[in-house]
């Protein structure tokens, strides 16, 4: 069995820092990879300091190393795929946009409160890469279980779980899901996503 760890940098039309070049997201994970409590708390750092509207701060975040309950707690509500790779990240993160304020208050920033929290997640990919580790946003998630399992207010919306480890063979994927893991990264022509450029 290989473990060879694939090479994943995007080939990017202009230059853009090497940072976001390598940022990619797998699904092998190291399931004897631990992340450190100082990890955890400079990835929680990042993404609070991520811009935020009228700096409302409309995001919240449950975070459970893989062997804690809190952990188990996310993982029982990811679904499809998501159950059979997730499980092997070092840390799950449920981001979380809060999207009415508490009380009778306006509803002001709140309105952007997915867009900030897409900034703060961005951000903790960043610096997950930065720190050696991957990030693997998740939308496959049961957003109502979630919200049971955590007995949270209506006004938070559970959005992703983001798994986060230390990446691993793709070997380890069953094998029909190899391929994706080693496959050139693409994104659509710069001429098809900017509609006017001046």
């Amino acid at each position: 069995m290989s473990t060879v760890i694939p090479d994943r940098q995007a080939v990017t039309d202009a230059p853009i820092e090497e940072i976001l070049a390598m940022r990619w997201s797998p699904r092998s994970f190291d399931a004897n990879a631990v992340v450190t409590d100082e990890q955890v708390t400079s990835l929680l750092e990042a993404a609070r300091w991520a811009a935020s509207a009228s700096n409302a701060q409309a995001r919240r975040f449950i975070v459970g190393k893989r062997g804690t309950e809190t952990f188990d707690r996310i993982e029982r509500h990811l679904m499809g795929f998501n159950r059979t790779w997730a499980p092997n990240a070092s840390l799950l993160v449920l981001a979380i946009a809060v999207v009415a304020p508490d009380g009778e208050q306006p509803l002001g920033a709140h309105r952007w409160a997915e867009y900030d929290l897409g900034q703060s997640m961005a951000n903790l990919a960043s610096q997950a890469h930065a720190l050696g580790l991957h990030a693997h946003p998740m939308g496959g998630i049961d957003v109502a279980g979630l919200q049971a399992e955590f007995d949270l207010p209506e006004r938070f919306l559970p959005v992703t779980v983001t798994a986060v480890g230390t990446v691993a063979s793709p070997d380890l994927l069953p094998e029909k899901y190899r391929e994706r893991e080693t496959a050139v990264r693409t994104r659509l022509p710069l001429d098809e996503l900017v509609l006017v450029r001046d």
